[in-house]
């Protein structure tokens, strides 16, 4: 819970006193991150947590490469839109405008600290679009820096060279976040069968056809058209040393983000 877990990063926010905020974004080149997340279903085998989980750890993996950029880490947006899940239950979503508006009050809020930038960092494909939205709508009304990126996305090429499914395999619930979840929280994964995910068979091979292929075509679907778990993908090919070894490559390729935005804004 966040009563005993607060505090024990230097970056977050919420642990600071309000003075602190103030002092690190007033020095040059400050950067405010905004990990957005979700609540939504994630098959037999993941906690609903999954996305705003593993958000805050590619966040901390990145942070921990970063002494020497002042940033201060808000609290998880943790509810995301996820109307595309909700079939399968155990969903908490936000509608569009009511996300977008939340972003943006957070961090125009947030800027007022003297954050010379902001990044929003996505950790659920259905809020993409919307985080793409929130950075011009948000920008446009600053001075700062408004930057938006989804983990997942980033560094995809090397991440690609550690899987061991064909394109399918590391959809929603998958080999990807399963191997993340096994190495970080391995106390919430539940027990996985072969009937766990299923690969994702989309229609238009333009279209998205999992994590590491956002694909060129938009197309909406309801989950439950692509699975009967839930799931997407092949989470019986996740493992945790493989977990590790993505959330590394992400952590550096996110701190690389945070070094080059801290440098452009000095």
């Amino acid at each position: 819970m966040m009563y005993n877990t607060i505090g024990r990063k230097d970056s977050e926010w919420a642990g600071m006193t309000a003075r602190e905020v103030r002092d690190i974004g007033s020095q040059s080149g400050s950067i405010m991150v905004i990990p957005v997340g979700s609540i939504e279903q994630h098959g037999n085998h993941l906690p609903v947590v999954t996305d705003s989980l593993l958000v805050e750890a590619m966040v901390d993996a990145a942070v921990e490469r970063t002494d020497d950029v002042p940033l201060v880490v808000s609290p998880t947006v943790w509810s995301g839109f996820s109307p595309h899940h909700l079939p399968f239950g155990g969903t908490l979503s936000l509608d569009f405008e009511n996300l977008r508006a939340i972003l943006e009050n957070i961090a125009h809020t947030g800027l007022e600290n003297g954050f010379d930038a902001v990044l929003f960092v996505n950790g659920h494909g259905g809020n993409g679009p919307l985080i793409g939205s929130v950075v011009s709508t948000v920008g446009v009304d600053t001075d700062a820096e408004v930057l938006g990126t989804t983990y997942f996305e980033l560094a995809s090429d090397r991440i690609e060279a550690l899987r061991d499914t064909e394109t399918g395999g590391m959809a929603h619930g998958g080999e990807f976040e399963t191997s993340l979840m096994l190495a970080v929280r391995p106390d919430l994964v539940g027990e996985i069968s072969e009937r766990d995910g299923e690969p994702m068979d989309e229609h238009y091979r333009w279209a998205g056809q999992d994590l590491l292929d956002g694909g060129s075509v938009g197309v909406y679907r309801s989950f439950d058209v692509y699975s009967n778990s839930g799931a997407i993908g092949l989470p019986e090919e996740a493992n945790a040393e493989k977990g590790e070894r993505i959330r590394s490559i992400i952590g550096d390729e996110l701190a690389s983000l945070l070094r080059a935005v801290h440098e452009n804004n000095l």
